[in-house]
């Protein structure tokens, strides 16, 4: 790498597998640039309008990329964060009856100490 040259790293994490291709660019590249320069776009077109981040932060394309990027494409939530929360509280819930024979407990109610020890 020379002072006109900057290297990084392209990342589109898919259900089962993991994309990735290290780059070399310019410097002054925009990210929209490195994606362009990148095969993403012909590899996976269905990337193309996906937001884009930098080691975990959303930024815009526009941005200058930095030496060491790590440029990561977020594909859409398949499932509702909240919807998801739930179905695991009432889960646990479930559970918590069974092993108390059939008297849940709230999740308060969980967390105080066991006096009976």
């Amino acid at each position: 790498m020379s002072k006109h040259t900057l290297t990084l790293q392209v990342v589109y994490a898919l259900p089962h597998t993991l994309w990735q291709q290290d780059l070399t660019v310019p410097a002054h590249t925009t990210i929209a640039q490195a994606l362009k320069t990148s095969t993403l776009y012909r590899e996976h077109p269905e990337t193309v309008n996906l937001d884009v981040g930098v080691f975990g932060e959303l930024v815009q394309t526009d941005r200058l990329v930095k030496q060491g990027d790590r440029i990561e494409i977020y594909r859409p939530l398949s499932f509702d964060p909240m919807e998801s929360r739930r179905r695991r509280a009432e889960h646990r819930a479930r559970q918590s009856a069974q092993k108390t024979g059939g008297k849940a407990l709230s999740i308060a109610a969980q967390m105080l100490p066991n006096r009976n020890t």
